[in-house]
């Protein structure tokens, strides 16, 4: 029978030491009998002070190296609550592990529980800068928490290092992008994104859904979606969805049905003409004109057709689409935009110049500002301004963007 520690030395205590074998005597100890008195005193201590050893070694806490290693066979076997626990333990005992951040904040994220996510994954971003899986996710919590300009920034700074770069990440990480573009009013951005799945052949009901809010302008999230409205924003979506594949024919067909059954929905002729514009520029300015008749004081179809006439050189057509555009929406910065080109072109330079220096007031890496102005310039005999904006132009024209009629 095995006995205790604790009860085995409390035994081994209370026991009482056996006589001696010698004869009791009186006088002075011999040196024999004080020798074995010393060993037998000293022997209990011994066992004593390892038994205390032995305690102390049996209550000490689990090292890192054990509870890492427990929190690692706890997720591998899928026990997500334990795991989460352990790894808590873990970066406490050694919170620079980086690991240990990154597998608590993702596991916390699969367990919806996304303020301790974002306290997690920040500390792993601390330790790993530019980690853009990390970042990614992070910008998904923050999404579940309502923090939308944090999600997106978030989000786009994942995708700067890479985080969209992995098909499986890349549907989830641009879907949610998207959707906080168009929140936030940027919808020809939205549609970029949007764009990327499709050729990607991410598509579903929510990104047709997404698709369709993006390309009607409407600054929600699909929860929010009128049900009365959850047909026209699907068939939207498909139609917009076949312009983006390359698909024009079946895109034609389903627009017309789109027009068909919804006549007066404003934007629906826009979408399509912004959609074509590159590929068919003439189409595009017939859907713009066609949006017009039914959104009369639209500042974006303005300034997208007074982009287009532009790009066929014909100012004297762009110029009064530019002016409505500035007088129906002044902060539009493409409608500031087309009107100092149109100006300039047509004939008023110094009357050009100060929308096209309101654009760059908030977008001072407009490519297309610094082009006017290099212009502009160059006919008001400004050389060496027209130097600099030139110098500007050749720094930026690897960071060109397209027109965008959001900003």
């Amino acid at each position: 029978m095995t006995i205790p520690l604790f009860r085995f030395f409390a035994y081994f205590a209370s026991t009482p030491r056996p006589a001696s074998k010698s004869q009791p005597h009186t006088g002075s100890p011999s040196p024999g009998g004080a020798k074995r008195r010393r060993k037998t005193h000293c022997l209990p201590l011994t066992l004593l002070l390892l038994a205390s050893a032995l305690v102390q070694a049996q209550n000490l806490p689990p090292t890192f190296d054990q509870v890492s290693a427990a929190a690692a066979t706890a997720r591998a076997q899928g026990d997500l609550p334990r795991a989460i626990t352990l790894y808590q333990q873990a970066v406490q005992l050694n919170p620079q592990w980086p690991d240990g951040w990154w597998y608590l904040g993702s596991l916390q994220y699969a367990t919806n529980t996304y303020a301790p996510a974002v306290d997690a994954l920040s500390h792993y971003i601390q330790l790993t800068p530019h980690a853009g899986p990390a970042l990614a996710l992070r910008g998904l919590s923050e999404f579940e928490q309502g923090n939308y300009p944090e999600s997106l920034r978030d989000l786009q700074q994942g995708i700067a290092f890479g985080a969209a770069n992995q098909p499986r990440n890349a549907g989830i990480i641009l879907y949610h992008e998207a959707l906080l573009l168009t929140h936030a009013g940027r919808f020809e951005e939205a549609l970029g994104q949007y764009t990327l799945m499709v050729k990607h052949g991410s598509v579903n009901d929510d990104v047709l859904t997404g698709i369709g809010l993006a390309g009607l302008r409407m600054p929600i999230f699909p929860q929010n979606i009128d049900p009365a409205q959850a047909d026209m924003l699907s068939m939207v979506g498909r139609a917009a969805s076949d312009v983006m594949s390359g698909d024009l024919p079946a895109a034609h067909q389903a627009f017309l049905a789109v027009f068909q059954r919804f006549p007066t929905t404003p934007n629906l002729h826009y979408l399509y003409g912004y959609l074509l514009f590159t590929a068919d520029p003439d189409q595009a300015i017939a859907q713009f004109r066609d949006e017009l008749t039914i959104s009369p004081a639209s500042a974006t179809t303005h300034a997208m057709l007074a982009w287009a006439y532009g790009l066929r050189s014909d100012y004297t057509s762009s110029l009064p689409n530019a002016q409505k555009a500035v007088q129906e929406d002044p902060s539009l910065t493409m409608a500031q935009l087309v009107l100092g080109r149109a100006m300039i072109e047509t004939g008023d330079v110094t009357g050009g110049l100060p929308h096209l220096q309101a654009v760059l007031s908030s977008e001072p890496q407009s490519l297309e500002a610094h082009l006017a102005l290099a212009k502009a310039y160059s006919k008001l005999g400004r050389a060496d301004d027209a130097r600099q904006e030139r110098l500007e132009c050749l720094a930026l024209s690897g960071q060109g963007a397209a027109p965008n009629a959001s900003r």
